[in-house]
């Protein structure tokens, strides 16, 4: 039986701007469950960023609630969402943000300093397949094998959920692959609920749910019987 693992219900988020006011988010109700690897699909202006930052915990909805192993995030203090975030979200997004003075082994030894249950640093970097590159500085590394670290720093503090804002948005194809075969790699044989946001269709092939975006609302929700494996993605 599957069980809930962060509970969306009937976010909406406004901003207003002046005399503009933009409803980045509608009415958005969905489940993410332990251990799936869901895709969260729509174009740009669709609202995946907000909805990322409102799951994360970096930011508040308008209206509507989330909730955490059936704890509301909402109202929780500052401290508490320091906690959240550090304890319970592993966060990747497009761009790599690496100390560029610190090897691959001390950018992921960063998020151990600081977490209550971390992971080994170098079963890890093994783990997406840079064990032999800890000692290597960003500048020395391609732009896939700098995703691959962030990555391992993600998944080092041993979070419940990794968000994944456009991971392959900054890579070519086959890069790209490389790090959706990480992820899926991650999701199967540690048991890591992952969910990437992306605009790119192909990518959704290989989820195990997809949530459909258009104009802040969730258009659909879709089950995949069959996903395929990251190498067999084509875009």
């Amino acid at each position: 039986m599957e069980k809930v693992l962060l509970k969306a219900e009937n976010l909406s988020k406004i901003y207003n701007m002046g005399e503009v006011t933009v409803e980045a988010l509608r009415d958005a109700s969905f489940c993410i469950y332990e251990g799936e690897f869901v895709v969260i699909l729509g174009p740009s202006g669709s609202g995946k960023s907000t909805l990322l930052n409102i799951v994360g915990g970096m930011d508040t909805p308008t209206l509507g609630k989330v909730s955490f192993k059936g704890r509301e995030i909402n109202g929780m203090n500052d401290n508490e969402l320091t906690r959240y975030r550090r304890e319970n979200i592993g966060f990747i997004f497009q761009f790599y943000n690496l100390l560029p003075n610190l090897t691959a082994r001390e950018n992921v030894e960063l998020v151990t300093d600081i977490s209550s249950n971390p992971l080994d640093v170098m079963d890890v970097l093994d783990k997406v397949g840079l064990r032999d590159r800890a000692d290597h500085f960003p500048s020395q590394m391609s732009g896939g094998e700098q995703q691959r670290i962030a990555v391992a720093r993600a998944v080092a503090k041993n979070p419940e959920m990794l968000l994944c804002d456009e991971p392959t948005g900054a890579l070519d194809n086959i890069t790209g692959r490389v790090v959706l075969r990480v992820l899926r790699d991650i999701n199967r044989d540690m048991g890591k609920t992952v969910v990437v946001i992306t605009h790119n269709a192909a990518i959704a092939d290989m989820a195990d749910r997809v949530v459909y975006l258009s104009n802040g609302r969730i258009a659909d929700i879709k089950k995949i019987d069959n996903p395929i494996d990251p190498e067999r993605i084509e875009w």
